[in-house]
């Protein structure tokens, strides 16, 4: 008798799961629910900003983030305001171009707002001193000072390569890149590379070793190193013996333990006028324009 009355409560506990489940289903779909609408953007027209060739949804979403970031000035008013008011900071007209690019290439919502913070928030930029570091391009003074922290063996280093160059062609006379070596525990032959590198730095043939390194990344024996030493007709003697220097080792280190206060994970890593680069590489050249057309 017990047996059959647990049995018959078991039933009804179930049926009356079923039931609450079932109902709640039906209430949900038999109410009609009206189609949320997103407030319209208190400012839709913002002088020297074209939001032309944005799709609808794209339009919307920069009219809206124009509307709710604030502005790169300091001020409490919004990027749109910004414009609009003509505000006495020369970042409101580029932040908001740069907010309207990175809808038109279709970034969500929370990637534009991490991209725009870490292009504008005053936080977010650091300064790294260039030191004896190697520079290419623009003397000292620059308005556009590119640091790339880069690891010779690295297959990535070596397709970010040309597109640096490309930056440095295309902006000629406007922006300098600094080099800080950054060799990966995972590659074995990279601080040999960097410490031939720095050889060849102190002979003034950095730049010329480092495009040999890249090309031939393959081929970074001890013999391999001192050949390029030879093609690049150093003194030999001084290089070897540069290479043998721990002064040498310790420009490397120098550099890796740099990288890892700015919490370099990871090569290559690419900062702007102080400020980490996040987008793909292949956009580089137009960040660094839009950087120039800040100044």
């Amino acid at each position: 008798m017990n047996a059959r009355f647990v049995f018959v409560l078991a039933l009804c506990a179930a049926f009356v799961g079923c039931d609450e489940s079932t109902d709640e289903e039906e209430i949900v779909e038999n109410v009609p629910v009206a189609p949320r609408e997103e407030p319209a953007p208190a400012i839709t027209e913002l002088p020297g900003v074209s939001l032309d060739g944005l799709g609808t949804s794209d339009r919307r979403l920069a009219l809206r983030l124009l509307n709710d970031l604030l502005s790169p000035c300091g001020e409490p008013i919004s990027v749109a305001r910004c414009v609009t008011d003509g505000a006495g900071c020369a970042d409101c007209v580029p932040s908001a171009r740069y907010v309207a690019r990175l809808a038109a290439e279709g970034l969500a919502d929370h990637e534009i707002r991490a991209l725009f913070a870490n292009r504008f928030d005053p936080s977010k930029k650091v300064e790294i001193a260039s030191g004896d570091a190697p520079v290419r391009g623009a003397a000292m003074g620059a308005p556009v000072t590119l640091v790339v922290f880069s690891d010779f063996e690295c297959p990535f280093c070596r397709q970010t390569h040309p597109l640096l160059q490309q930056v440095l062609r295309e902006h000629d006379g406007r922006v300098q890149l600094v080099f800080k070596h950054y060799p990966l525990s995972m590659h074995e032959r990279a601080v040999p590379a960097a410490i031939a590198a720095l050889a060849a730095h102190r002979q003034g043939k950095f730049w010329e070793m480092h495009d040999l390194l890249f090309e031939h990344q393959e081929a970074l024996t001890d013999g391999d190193l001192e050949g390029y030493a030879r093609t690049l007709g150093l003194d030999l003697d001084r290089f070897r013996a540069d290479v043998a220097d721990a002064a040498s080792l310790a420009a490397v280190e120098a550099d890796k333990t740099l990288g890892r206060e700015l919490e370099v994970q990871g090569t290559p890593t690419v900062f702007v006028n102080g400020r980490r680069f996040e987008e793909p590489f292949e956009n580089l050249s137009r960040y660094v324009a839009e950087e120039l057309d800040r100044r």
